[in-house]
């Protein structure tokens, strides 16, 4: 039985998701699952642990709560969100997302929170993985050059050094290695819609993916 109240939006890096699932949450008032944002910040801990039993334990101690639309990390008082989005803890937290250890110990809490209330769910395998039954599965690309671009300006009012032949690169073998991974590559589930936002505002990549969700929950 599909389950009506979980979106799932999977994809490569930098194709929109994030921005996505967060419009998409705040619209229909569910709860936002920012899975890279998870594995970002159990890549945080591991990097303090190099162990995963030790880093489990780390990452229990962070508080993940919830927002309007979006997901914030504390680790004490201390709201690490952004430290997160550096582009290191991010590398890392891609080679650290194809083992078996990490995935075993997150796709359960992601699980957790699902619920009554509804969820969207931002990642690379939630279609497929983590939420099978979802009733929407959104598989969301763009091309390598609009994403690339998309990071840039992401990143370039922060303090790290990006331009954007680097940017591309590290796209192209970001995508590489999700897509060849031996466990849980990126692959759009056998019933998901792909979405290309390449040449769309933000705003119709939303409205088109709300109109999707509206008519498949009609046939629920």
């Amino acid at each position: 039985m599909k389950n009506k109240k979980i979106i799932t939006i999977d994809g490569p890096s930098a194709s929109g998701k994030g921005l996505l699932a967060k419009e998409l949450a705040k619209h229909l008032d569910f709860l936002l699952l920012d899975s890279g944002l998870l594995y970002r910040a159990y890549s945080y801990c591991f990097d303090q642990t190099q162990s995963h039993d030790k880093t489990m334990l780390l990452f229990s101690e962070l508080t993940i709560k919830g927002v309007t639309g979006a997901m914030e990390v504390y680790e004490g008082v201390n709201n690490i969100t952004q430290l997160l989005r550096h582009e290191k803890v991010a590398k890392s937290a891609s080679k650290l997302s194809g083992l078996q250890e990490t995935r075993e110990n997150l796709i359960p809490f992601q699980r957790k929170l699902a619920g009554s209330i509804g969820l969207v769910a931002d990642g690379r395998d939630m279609g497929t993985v983590v939420f099978p039954d979802a009733a929407t599965k959104i598989f969301l690309v763009a091309d390598v050059e609009v994403r690339a671009q998309r990071r840039f300006l992401e990143l370039q009012n922060t303090d790290q050094g990006v331009n954007m032949r680097d940017l591309i690169e590290d796209i192209r073998l970001r995508d590489e290695a999700d897509r060849t991974r031996e466990l849980s590559p990126l692959v759009p589930a056998a019933d998901s819609i792909e979405v290309n936002s390449s040449n769309l505002q933000p705003q119709e990549v939303v409205n088109k993916v709300l109109q999707i969700y509206k008519e498949q929950i009609k046939e629920i």
